[in-house]
């Protein structure tokens, strides 16, 4: 991993994520999506990392964004697997999700937190510190660092273009399972992946081992 600005010379061997590759289910989808590569092509260069933790948000799960319903807010959410779902979280961070299930079928994947492995300089101009464990730990934080707002809302993660889901091969390492973080409904599911032993991955120490 280079630990400032180019792009690693490996981008070149990364393939974008085929849809008919990704399970459907969402928990499924969740425990998949560790490993994979997320990419930001931005005017200044390529930026993204290897997704280290997410969180699962199925069918009917009263803390996910779907729960009610359609609205013009979620709509992405309720796309065909694969897609983006961008929301303003406490009116100041951007979150990013990856709807999963069928067409019509409100659910997703919380990405919460990515290793950083291209165009570090462009992720450290975003977030402002030069801290390379805290440039995507942790779901604001990543959505910051590779300029994700609402305008990604509803994009195709599974072709090329501004934001994309990626794989270069390389296995994730070992997955563990927990709760996910800072719900009050639905709070004990075990619902949330990342990578044991990764100092990338965001949450208290007590949920990560």
């Amino acid at each position: 991993m280079s630990e400032r600005g180019d792009v690693d010379t490996t981008i070149a061997r990364r393939r974008v994520l085929d849809r008919a590759e990704i399970p459907v289910d969402t928990a499924q989808l969740a425990h998949f999506l560790i490993g994979k590569m997320l990419v930001r092509v931005l005017a200044e260069g390529v930026a993204g990392g290897r997704i280290v933790e997410t969180e699962a948000y199925g069918i009917g799960d009263p803390a996910g964004h779907a729960y009610r319903g359609i609205t013009r807010r979620n709509r992405a959410l309720f796309l065909e697997r694969g897609h983006a779902y961008v929301y303003l979280a406490y009116g100041s961070s951007f979150m990013l999700n990856v709807s999963s299930e069928t067409p019509g079928v409100g659910a997703g994947v919380l990405i919460r937190a990515i290793e950083p492995a291209n165009g570090i300089t462009i992720m450290e101009r975003n977030r402002g510190t030069e801290r390379l464990r805290d440039l995507a730990r942790g779901p604001g934080r990543l959505s910051a660092a590779l300029e994700i707002d609402r305008r990604l809302d509803g994009s195709d993660l599974c072709r090329a273009g501004p934001l994309w889901l990626g794989s270069d091969g390389r296995a994730s390492g070992e997955i563990g399972q927990s709760k996910r973080i800072g719900l009050t409904h639905a709070a004990d599911r075990l619902l949330r992946f990342y990578v044991r032993g990764n100092r990338f991955v965001s949450g208290p120490q007590a949920l990560n081992r």
